[in-house]
């Protein structure tokens, strides 16, 4: 089962708590109507996530091998069938569309994000992975795109302003990834795609979409929308939080890390700590 699991990719879920996002920032989350929605929802986009990084690594099993660490996948390393694999893949998905039928989406077009992220996830596992800038931003369509699935599953309108963050920090996250699968990796082992990067051009991009991250965020966080929309002013004063959290980050892409957000994110315990305190402020503050 753990090799199963480890193919599934669990901790990765983390990212699919993005789904949550607008019901958060409705003051509605508690709710029954909602919370039922976002919670079947989520659990929705996870297995659907697990499909994909299934046929991902199908897909890269031999190049995998000649990695220093993804040669331990379970495909790679021959602990799981490509048989097996493809028959878990497509249970998942078949549980994906049973879980978002339960789920009861106020909005038709949830459908349609669940299936974009389908496609264009498979389309990158097939082409798309290998030309430069596009292979980054179909990484940022999978935050944005779980963003916009919890706004259509309870049928949510969420401000401009934290679009605009979320995409401009997905870039950031993307860029970051590539920038040291470019530093760290040997030649055997690096993707195609690096071939055309260079850390110069990754590290400028990068914080451009850093600094434009906390200014949208700022800008959200003192927009009236959001204010009556949550009805205090203090969500300001999570600004500083915000760049805490961002250059907490920056430090590790700048040293060891292998850029990838989640190994980042759970292997540093002040970084996962700060960003829990963001969660519980805003939590705290539209709630209580």
């Amino acid at each position: 089962m753990k090799k199963y699991l480890k193919l599934m990719r669990v901790k990765h879920y983390i990212k699919n708590l993005l789904v949550f996002l607008p019901f958060v920032f409705s003051g509605q989350l508690f709710e029954q109507f909602y919370l039922v929605r976002a919670v079947t929802g989520f659990f929705a986009f996870c297995l659907l996530s697990s499909a994909i990084y299934i046929f991902n690594d199908i897909r890269d099993a031999e190049q995998d091998r000649l990695h220093p660490k993804k040669k331990s996948r379970p495909i790679a390393s021959g602990a799981v069938s490509k048989r097996a694999a493809y028959i878990l893949g497509a249970c998942l998905l078949l549980a994906t569309a049973v879980l978002h039928y339960f789920s009861r989406a106020v909005s038709w077009y949830a459908w349609v994000f669940l299936l974009a992220y389908l496609l264009l996830n498979l389309a990158y596992s097939l082409k798309l992975k290998h030309v430069p800038i596009i292979d980054i931003a179909i990484l940022v369509s999978g935050y944005v795109l779980r963003v916009l699935y919890g706004s259509a599953l309870g049928g949510i309108d969420i401000s401009r302003w934290l679009y605009l963050t979320v995409i401009a920090m997905s870039f950031y996250l993307g860029l970051g990834k590539r920038r040291n699968e470019l530093i760290r990796q040997d030649d055997a082992a690096k993707r195609s795609v690096l071939k055309f990067y260079n850390q110069s051009f990754l590290d400028k991009n990068m914080y451009m979409c850093l600094a434009l991250t906390i200014a949208f965020y700022s800008l959200w966080a003192v927009d009236p929308v959001t204010i009556a929309r949550i009805s205090t002013g203090g969500i300001v004063w999570t600004v500083p939080l915000v760049i805490l959290i961002c250059m907490r980050y920056s430090l590790h892409v700048e040293r060891d890390s292998d850029g990838d957000p989640v190994e980042v994110l759970l292997g540093d315990k002040l970084l996962l700590s700060l960003v829990a305190l963001l969660g519980l402020i805003w939590v705290a503050m539209i709630y209580l």
